[in-house]
């Protein structure tokens, strides 16, 4: 299950999905208020609520199979969140171009008045625009989710929570950072993954903040061989019962 970050929308993953499948089974919701998702009524726009829906989400859409978690930014703080509401169930985490754990105010403080600000005066109209679909998700979030999902996550004591939780991961996870990463510096997702003694760090070289889009299929490897190293198995093809038969695919272990 792939989980977006502030102001995206499922949409972000595509070209990465459609190198792992269908060999690996994948879904890449947009997370409520997001998207084309509305929010529901008694969704609180913190990050605790919101991955209760995810890890909620998550099992609905498995069923039995054991989960992979895959969080891209602030999406990673929601997987963290929802980690421990999905037991055994959860395989592995992955997290992409998601860091923090260190608490600085002058920043993120800048990066709140901007945010703000631009849900403020966003040309929403622009959206309606024939062509406008890449840039269509941050015109269209709804404001309270937005606003509240970014506050949320650079409070004080959320950010100094995320250390602990990572640390009482009990799965496998994978860190991936981007070497040109100046939105989240490769130096914080490092920090944050080192608080799991069953992490492992990657540097994307020459990648920025968005390696599922700018390196599809360099990150569909690395994901495809470290779930394999985790003991999580792809789709194997089936030999057809005769030359008349369609194809079929074995259930995967992982969703």
């Amino acid at each position: 299950m792939f989980v977006h970050g502030w102001l995206l929308s499922g949409r972000l993953w595509e070209p990465l999905t459609q190198e792992l499948e269908p060999r690996w089974d994948s879904w890449s919701p947009d997370l409520p208020g997001f998207g084309s998702r509305p929010r529901p009524r008694g969704l609180q726009p913190s990050l605790s609520s919101y991955g209760r829906w995810l890890a909620e989400s998550a099992r609905e859409q498995a069923g039995d199979r054991p989960l992979v978690l895959i969080g891209h930014s602030l999406g990673g703080s929601l997987v963290v969140h929802a980690a421990p509401h999905l037991g055994e169930q959860l395989a592995a985490v992955v997290q992409v171009a998601a860091g923090g754990g260190v608490y600085q105010p002058r920043p993120f403080q800048m990066v709140r008045r901007g945010g703000a600000a631009f849900l403020r005066w966003r040309p929403g109209w622009l959206a309606q625009l024939p062509g406008t679909e890449a840039i269509r998700s941050p015109l269209v979030a709804e404001l309270h989710a937005a606003r509240g999902l970014l506050a949320a996550s650079m409070q004080r004591g959320a950010v100094r929570q995320l250390p602990g939780m990572v640390a009482q991961l009990k799965v496998p996870n994978l860190w991936v950072a981007g070497s040109r990463d100046t939105v989240m510096e490769p130096r914080y997702v490092r920090h944050l993954a080192g608080y799991s003694p069953e992490h492992q760090f990657e540097l994307l070289e020459n990648q920025g903040h968005l390696p599922m889009r700018s390196a599809p299929e360099q990150l569909a490897r690395l994901l495809s061989d470290w779930l394999e190293q985790q003991g999580c198995e792809p789709r194997q093809l089936q030999p057809p019962q005769s030359l008349a038969s369609p194809r079929s695919w074995s259930s995967a272990n992982c969703a």
